[in-house]
């Protein structure tokens, strides 16, 4: 078993992600179970974000399913054509390959965790909220972030 007792929360600017800009916003991840001699979890690892008042998660898709909780806070949610407002203590699920996107549209922080099945996360951007200097910049090719590496 293992536990990772209160990750930090790092800004999401200093990540350094050309398409994914925002100023306000944490987080931490992909975040998954060190190896170790006495097993490990090998196909689960989960992200921990704030979305700051006003900032949104740009439209984008994964290869792979993704639930998240939403924890707390109020947060526009889209999937595909649809769009919903939903607050905490929510669960939205993400089919792989299904373009969405988050956007907060309350007063505070939105609070979530996201789940992927695997220990790797790809990401292919459809929108973006530029860097600083990259704004007439296309969206960058798909990556992949492979938190065992």
């Amino acid at each position: 078993m293992a536990i990772l007792e209160n990750p930090e929360l790092t800004p999401l600017a200093a990540a350094g992600d050309p398409d994914d800009h925002r100023t306000g916003s944490t987080w931490s991840g992909p975040l998954v179970d060190p190896v170790s001699d006495e097993g490990f979890v090998r196909d689960l690892c989960v992200v921990l974000e704030r979305i700051a008042p006003g900032e949104r998660i740009p439209l984008h898709r994964h290869g792979l399913d993704e639930a998240i909780v939403v924890e707390s806070g109020r947060v526009e949610l889209r999937l595909g054509d649809e769009t919903r407002v939903v607050e905490g203590r929510s669960v939205a699920f993400f089919p792989a390959g299904v373009a969405h996107g988050a956007r907060n549209v309350g007063a505070d922080d939105v609070v979530y965790t996201a789940f992927f099945p695997s220990g790797a996360i790809d990401i292919e951007y459809l929108e973006r909220n530029p860097a600083p200097g990259t704004e007439a910049e296309p969206p960058q090719p798909r990556t992949l972030y492979d938190a065992r590496a």
